[in-house]
């Protein structure tokens, strides 16, 4: 029997592929290589800045290294007098101002605005009268009455019920008239006279709004000026703003009336105050000009002597009304075109308010 064998079949492997190039490794940093480059912030943060610190470390070094001409300076008869005029104005005001600041930021983060909407009458005429009358009882300068009024406009109540708030609110609250007081201690009538003119005057802007303003003129507040803040930071950041803001604002008036009591010739002060119509429309300018705050206004209106008592009443009605500050306020918060109206229209009748107040009572 013959026994055949078959060749195997071939295997046919795949052709194997090439190996592929090895990649070259990255060469190995060197310990020597120089360092990388630091943003502008970062260098920044390591080189000089010239903060508020630092400016006024440099201000004391440089007046303790000229202390002999300013000892010298200061020891002139009209700095003297200066400097009389300036410490006794701060020092009289400063607890005032202080005390407002705390009650008027309580107020502004304790206290609903909703409460307002609902003490105030539904009678729009009636609810004016009302609204200039709370001031009396709700301590506050004019930097919290602002952002107070705009809450009080956005929870529905009326803008002429809100336009009497604002402007009674820093000049006829306790803080304020009880400052009044200490500043004109032989003249109590003052106090009278303030609390009726200012009154007055709110009132009557806010019937005119109600007769003649146009919902147009006045830009509603979007939000809380402390929204999304806890009661307790809302409050400590109202006090430091409102701090620093009406106590430069103190230093500044301060300053103006010491400069006008030591430098201006008092023939020029006798001239302006013994013409009545110049007196009231000189301080109620300055007024306007020092925008100094409303629980210390009261004491450098007592250290203008040579004025009468009606033109520092003029001074003292229409300072928490209108002032520069108030102007930059009213203009962010209800918009230019409602400060542009509002501003010329209140000091005209903040004096006539505070002329025909001095008649009566002064």
């Amino acid at each position: 029997m013959a026994i055949t064998t078959e060749p195997a079949a071939p295997t046919t492997d795949p052709p194997q592929q090439p190996p592929a190039p090895a990649t070259p490794a990255a060469p190995a940093k060197e310990s020597s290589a120089a360092p990388a480059k630091k943003s502008p912030d970062v260098a920044a943060k390591d080189g000089w800045q010239l903060n508020s610190p630092l400016v006024l470390t440099m201000v004391l070094l440089l007046v303790v290294l000229a202390q002999g001409p300013v000892r010298q300076a200061l020891s002139a008869p009209v700095m003297q007098s200066w400097m009389t005029v300036f410490v006794a104005v701060v020092v009289q005001a400063l607890p005032f101002l202080v005390l407002g600041v705390l009650l008027s930021a309580a107020i502004a983060v304790f206290v609903p605005a909703t409460w307002f909407t609902r003490a105030l009458p539904n009678n729009p005429v009636l609810a004016v009268p009302v609204a200039g009358m709370a001031g009396a009882i709700l301590p506050g300068c004019e930097c919290a009455s602002v952002p107070v009024a705009g809450a009080l406009v956005r929870r529905g109540v009326t803008p002429a019920a809100a336009i009497a708030f604002l402007l009674s609110a820093p000049a006829i609250n306790p803080i304020v008239l009880t400052a009044t007081a200490v500043a004109f201690p032989r003249n109590p009538e003052m106090v009278l006279a303030r609390f009726a003119g200012s009154l007055l005057v709110a009132c009557a802007m806010g019937w005119l709004w109600q007769r003649i303003g146009r919902t147009d003129w006045l830009r509603l507040p979007a939000h809380e000026p402390h929204e999304g803040e806890t009661k307790g930071a809302a409050f400590w950041g109202s006090v430091r703003h409102d701090v620093m803001q009406a106590g430069g604002f103190l230093v500044l008036g301060a300053m103006s009336a010491a400069t006008l009591k030591a430098v201006a010739p008092a023939s020029w002060l006798r001239t302006a105050a013994d013409n009545p119509v110049v007196a009231i429309l000189a301080l109620s300018i300055l007024a306007v000009l020092l925008s100094i705050c409303s629980e210390a206004d009261a004491f450098v209106a007592a250290s203008l002597t040579q004025f009468s008592l009606t033109a520092k009443l003029a001074f003292l009605v229409v300072g928490p009304m209108i002032d520069l500050k108030l102007f930059a306020m009213q203009a962010g918060t209800f918009g230019r075109g409602f400060a542009l109206r509002f501003a010329p229209a209140t000091f005209v009748l903040a004096i006539a308010g505070a002329v025909v107040t001095g008649a009566v009572l002064l």
